[in-house]
């Protein structure tokens, strides 16, 4: 049995860190938090991710990029393996990704105020604005560019954007 140093591991993860997002090219995989583990056995490489929704359709994308970011460095036997449980949620994204979404124009999922939408009766999250940071904003569409995504405007500088759901 080969052992593999912790800095063969680290390296990995550094290489990583500059695989994008397809849907959002600010985040990095490890930004979103989708990464679970790196494994090695002696050449055998191992990253194992987790996909943000179900039948995410940039999973593939990753996937390959992943691959291609590791074959440029001189890995050859890699398996990417993507695992559904536990399910991905947004607690998993780096604080530094979601500093990056609001950048973007895409409002990060973060623990929000709660208000009263008065036509529905019932409380809604209050999501804070990345243009102008108010939190006087609606839902237009609960889907936004992408399924993990929703649509929403802002009702003091008129700015729709889009916001990255809680999940």
């Amino acid at each position: 049995m080969q052992l593999v140093s912790n800095n063969e591991v680290q390296k990995i993860w550094q290489m990583l860190e500059t695989v994008c997002d397809p849907e959002v090219p600010v985040l990095s995989i490890l930004d979103l938090g989708i990464v679970r583990d790196v494994n090695i056995s002696g050449d055998d490489i191992e990253v194992v991710i987790t996909p943000t929704y179900s039948g995410c359709p940039a999973m593939d994308m990753i996937a390959m990029n992943i691959k291609l970011a590791l074959l440029e460095a001189g890995y050859k036997n890699i398996t990417i393996t993507s695992v559904l449980s536990p399910a991905w949620t947004t607690d998993w994204m780096t604080e530094s990704g979601k500093e990056k979404l609001k950048a973007y124009g895409i409002a990060p999922p973060h623990p929000t105020q709660t208000v009263c939408d008065t036509k529905l009766f019932a409380e809604a999250e209050a999501i804070q604005c990345p243009v102008c940071n108010s939190y006087h904003t609606k839902i237009i569409s609960r889907f936004g560019s992408t399924p993990c995504k929703a649509l929403y405007q802002c009702q003091d500088c008129k700015e729709p954007f889009d916001y990255f759901k809680c999940h």
